[in-house]
Protein backbone atom coordinates (compact mmCIF):
# COMPACT_ATOMS: atom_id res chain seq x y z
CA UNK A 1 0.00 0.00 0.00
CA UNK A 2 1.11 3.64 -0.79
CA UNK A 3 1.84 6.29 1.74
CA UNK A 4 -1.21 7.77 1.11
CA UNK A 5 -3.62 5.18 2.34
CA UNK A 6 -5.26 4.47 -0.29
CA UNK A 7 -4.85 0.63 -1.67
CA UNK A 8 -4.13 -1.12 -4.74
CA UNK A 9 -6.84 -2.04 -7.07
CA UNK A 10 -7.79 -4.58 -9.60
CA UNK A 11 -10.34 -3.77 -12.10
CA UNK A 12 -12.15 -6.44 -14.39
CA UNK A 13 -13.43 -4.81 -17.42
CA UNK A 14 -14.75 -5.89 -21.15
CA UNK A 15 -11.77 -6.26 -23.13
CA UNK A 16 -14.36 -6.47 -26.43
CA UNK A 17 -15.63 -3.12 -25.71
CA UNK A 18 -13.96 -0.52 -27.65
CA UNK A 19 -14.60 2.25 -25.06
CA UNK A 20 -13.47 -0.08 -22.12
CA UNK A 21 -10.02 -0.39 -23.78
CA UNK A 22 -9.63 3.37 -24.59
CA UNK A 23 -10.47 3.95 -20.61
CA UNK A 24 -7.63 1.05 -19.74
CA UNK A 25 -5.06 2.36 -21.58
CA UNK A 26 -5.52 5.73 -20.21
CA UNK A 27 -5.40 4.54 -16.52
CA UNK A 28 -2.40 2.27 -17.67
CA UNK A 29 -0.59 5.63 -18.38
CA UNK A 30 -1.42 7.23 -15.36
CA UNK A 31 -0.88 4.25 -12.88
CA UNK A 32 3.07 5.08 -12.18
CA UNK A 33 3.16 3.11 -9.29
CA UNK A 34 1.52 0.22 -10.66
CA UNK A 35 -1.32 0.34 -8.58
CA UNK A 36 -3.95 -1.36 -10.41
CA UNK A 37 -4.69 -4.92 -11.50
CA UNK A 38 -6.12 -5.45 -14.85
CA UNK A 39 -7.93 -8.14 -15.81
CA UNK A 40 -9.63 -8.82 -18.97
CA UNK A 41 -12.92 -10.58 -18.47
CA UNK A 42 -12.88 -11.30 -21.99
CA UNK A 43 -9.96 -13.60 -21.89
CA UNK A 44 -10.97 -16.96 -21.50
CA UNK A 45 -8.14 -17.25 -19.03
CA UNK A 46 -9.46 -14.27 -16.43
CA UNK A 47 -10.14 -15.51 -13.04
CA UNK A 48 -13.38 -14.19 -12.30
CA UNK A 49 -14.38 -13.72 -8.79
CA UNK A 50 -18.05 -13.30 -9.68
CA UNK A 51 -20.06 -14.50 -13.03
CA UNK A 52 -18.48 -13.56 -16.50
CA UNK A 53 -21.49 -12.22 -17.29
CA UNK A 54 -21.91 -10.20 -14.58
CA UNK A 55 -18.11 -8.61 -14.52
CA UNK A 56 -19.32 -7.86 -18.32
CA UNK A 57 -22.62 -5.79 -17.55
CA UNK A 58 -20.99 -3.40 -15.62
CA UNK A 59 -17.82 -2.10 -14.27
CA UNK A 60 -16.35 -4.12 -11.51
CA UNK A 61 -13.20 -3.20 -8.89
CA UNK A 62 -12.11 -4.07 -5.44
CA UNK A 63 -9.70 -2.40 -2.91
CA UNK A 64 -6.98 -4.11 -1.90
CA UNK A 65 -9.22 -7.37 0.11
CA UNK A 66 -11.70 -5.43 0.53
CA UNK A 67 -15.59 -6.02 -1.02
CA UNK A 68 -16.27 -6.30 -4.53
CA UNK A 69 -17.72 -2.67 -6.15
CA UNK A 70 -19.58 -1.99 -9.23
CA UNK A 71 -20.40 1.12 -11.34
CA UNK A 72 -19.57 4.39 -10.37
CA UNK A 73 -17.98 3.37 -7.06
CA UNK A 74 -15.74 0.80 -9.02
CA UNK A 75 -14.38 3.86 -11.00
CA UNK A 76 -13.86 5.53 -8.22
CA UNK A 77 -12.00 3.03 -6.29
CA UNK A 78 -9.93 2.95 -9.77
CA UNK A 79 -9.26 6.98 -9.88
CA UNK A 80 -8.20 6.79 -6.40
CA UNK A 81 -5.19 4.76 -7.60
CA UNK A 82 -4.05 7.25 -9.99
CA UNK A 83 -2.55 11.09 -8.62
CA UNK A 84 -4.97 12.70 -11.27
CA UNK A 85 -8.48 11.39 -10.90
CA UNK A 86 -7.34 11.09 -7.02
CA UNK A 87 -9.20 13.51 -5.87
CA UNK A 88 -12.27 12.69 -7.64
CA UNK A 89 -11.75 9.34 -6.36
CA UNK A 90 -11.92 10.48 -2.77
CA UNK A 91 -15.02 12.73 -3.18
CA UNK A 92 -16.91 10.34 -4.46
CA UNK A 93 -16.80 8.74 -0.95
CA UNK A 94 -18.85 10.86 -0.09
CA UNK A 95 -22.29 9.28 -0.49
CA UNK A 96 -24.45 12.17 -2.40
CA UNK A 97 -20.99 12.55 -4.70
CA UNK A 98 -21.33 8.85 -5.19
CA UNK A 99 -25.25 8.70 -5.69
CA UNK A 100 -25.00 11.29 -8.55
CA UNK A 101 -22.03 9.37 -10.30
CA UNK A 102 -24.09 6.29 -10.19
CA UNK A 103 -26.74 7.96 -11.97
CA UNK A 104 -24.37 8.98 -14.81
CA UNK A 105 -23.09 5.73 -15.25
CA UNK A 106 -26.55 3.94 -14.90
CA UNK A 107 -27.30 6.69 -18.58
CA UNK A 108 -23.76 6.27 -19.93
CA UNK A 109 -24.95 2.23 -19.73
CA UNK A 110 -27.93 3.06 -21.96
CA UNK A 111 -26.17 4.67 -24.61
CA UNK A 112 -22.77 2.43 -24.76
CA UNK A 113 -24.32 -0.27 -26.81
CA UNK A 114 -24.51 2.38 -29.73
CA UNK A 115 -21.18 4.20 -28.74
CA UNK A 116 -19.36 0.90 -28.93
CA UNK A 117 -20.78 0.37 -32.43
CA UNK A 118 -19.92 3.54 -33.43
CA UNK A 119 -15.89 3.07 -31.94
CA UNK A 120 -16.28 -0.07 -33.76
CA UNK A 121 -17.19 1.49 -36.94
CA UNK A 122 -14.53 4.20 -36.65
CA UNK A 123 -11.75 1.63 -36.16
CA UNK A 124 -12.89 -1.13 -38.44
CA UNK A 125 -13.81 -3.44 -35.91
CA UNK A 126 -10.28 -3.98 -34.79
CA UNK A 127 -9.95 -4.76 -30.70
CA UNK A 128 -6.75 -2.90 -30.22
CA UNK A 129 -7.70 -0.05 -32.42
CA UNK A 130 -8.80 3.62 -31.10
CA UNK A 131 -10.85 6.46 -33.08
CA UNK A 132 -9.65 8.97 -35.21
Amino acid sequence: MSADSDPEVTVWYDGGCPLCVREIALMKRLDRDDRIRIVDVDDAGAVCPIDRELLLKRFHAREGNGPMLDGAAAFAAMWRAVPPFRPLGRLARNRAVLWVLERMYSLFLLVRPGMQWLARALTGGRRDATPP
